[in-house]
């Protein structure tokens, strides 16, 4: 898919804002893993350890994936893939206490809302200022 140069330059920029959100908590996630595995067991996530794992992957060397435009389109599926399991994991509203519902519900469609921008992604490719494009790997 080709794009003009205005076009090139919002898909950078909206890689970048994709991607920003959970390399910030990805660099939290590597810098504190042990408290990191503890949120996974208060969440009740299973194998608490292993998901601190998957989750420091995901957020830092594939969403920097997706912030360079490396790999862009499986990076952009991965991402969102993972997006789904953080909000079904992490935003579990139906299960929140009256006072908490609203706050985790927001999570839960944001998380929801940041999926569709991974799909879109997927769906036009990175545009021509990416990596994927530099290496001639797939359309820009």
């Amino acid at each position: 898919m080709t794009h003009a140069p205005l076009g090139d330059a919002l898909l950078l920029a909206a890689r970048f804002l994709l991607a920003a959100l959970f390399l910030i908590f990805g660099w939290r996630k590597l810098r504190d893993l042990p408290g990191t595995v503890s949120q996974m067991a208060q969440l009740r996530v299973p194998a608490p350890a292993l998901a601190a794992a998957v989750a420091t992957f995901m957020e830092l060397p594939v969403a920097f994936a997706v912030a360079a435009g490396a790999f862009a389109r499986a990076a952009a599926l991965l991402m969102a893939l993972y997006t789904v399991g953080t909000a079904f994991l992490g935003h579990h509203y139906w299960t929140a206490a009256a006072a908490d519902r609203v706050e985790v519900m927001d999570g839960f469609y944001k998380d929801l809302s940041i999926v569709g921008g991974f799909v879109l992604l997927y769906i036009t490719g990175p545009g021509r200022y990416s990596i994927d494009t530099l290496c001639g790997i797939g359309a820009p």
